[in-house]
């Protein structure tokens, strides 16, 4: 592994070599031994879109491993806000820093970061795919079930860029999982093209009632991603009747597990009383965001 830009160029040995050092990270943080492999090290978190979750996470998880973890504001503080391309951008930055971590909107900025810089780069999320909240998606259904193999997955919502790391991620780590996405908002097509592939362990309806019959797991989004606020109105109608609920858990496995990345919106993708019930397992979702960015980044510059 290089670089972390898409779940598709992970095979299904290095998407479980980093659920393994997550975990193997987080026992050791438990038990108050964060190994220092990041010594030396510096790491440029560069972000186009708001955070909660990936910055703090990425600035405590480097701290923790003994680096240096610099946030770098693309919108505000950065030439390439005024026009610089992202290759020079990339050159320089890759010239001070041991990696680069980049949230932004199109993946082709990110890509265009791995092809120039000459150092690892990570995905914090692009409107394509979010690969390091699937791979915590998949710690945390393996920390709760036991295993990944075979275990029965829905997704309910957006087909957008959770849906298609989670398609992605669910199939590669020997999972099924069935989709449900109002009609117009399908997965992207290289994604449906890679799920046709694994035959029945994958299903895509406009039912989310589908999506929720017999999951061991439901995993769900908000309807409203970050740069769709002028859509808001149109998307809640396109939405309706897409909401987990507690009608629609009914549907599921006994014990389904529910997994969210937040933010939420409660009583528009997620009811109130649905994510209070799940909400241990939701919020130790958001606490292994921590452990696998830290894992990702053990593999890349300390060769773990």
């Amino acid at each position: 592994m290089k670089h972390l830009l898409k779940l598709g160029d992970l095979s299904p040995e290095e998407l479980l070599h980093v659920l393994d050092v997550a975990d193997e990270l987080k026992r050791l943080h438990r038990a108050g031994q964060d190994p220092k492999l990041l010594e030396g090290k510096a790491v440029a978190l560069i972000f186009n879109k708001n955070s909660t979750r990936t910055r703090t996470s990425f600035e405590v998880g480097i701290y923790q491993m003994g680096g240096l973890g610099t946030f770098l504001n693309a919108a505000t503080e950065l030439q390439i806000a005024r026009g610089e391309p992202i290759q020079d951008t990339a050159r320089v930055l890759g010239r001070y820093y041991d990696a680069l971590v980049y949230r932004t909107y199109r993946q082709s900025e990110v890509e265009a970061l791995a092809r120039y810089s000459g150092v690892p780069v990570i995905s914090g999320m692009t409107d394509y795919g979010h690969p390091l909240q699937v791979l915590t998606d998949l710690m945390t259904v393996r920390e709760k079930l036991g295993g990944l193999e075979g275990v029965r997955a829905g997704f309910i919502g957006d087909g957008y860029n959770m849906a298609n790391s989670l398609i992605v991620g669910c199939l590669k780590a020997g999972m099924s999982i069935t989709v449900a996405c109002p009609r117009g908002y399908r997965p992207a097509a290289d994604v449906l093209r890679f799920a046709a592939g694994y035959g029945g362990r994958f299903r895509l309806t406009s039912d989310p009632d589908e999506a929720a019959k017999d999951a061991q797991v439901l995993f769900t989004d908000v309807w409203i991603s970050m740069g769709m606020e002028r859509e808001a109105e149109r998307r809640r109608r396109d939405f309706a009747g897409f909401t987990l609920d507690a009608a629609r858990m009914a549907l599921a496995a006994p014990g389904c597990l529910v997994q969210h990345p937040l933010p939420a919106r409660r009583g528009e993708e997620i009811t109130d009383d649905v994510l209070e019930a799940h909400a241990a397992d939701i919020f130790d979702e958001a606490e292994n965001r921590l452990h696998v960015e830290k894992a990702v980044l053990a593999i890349l510059l300390a060769g773990y």
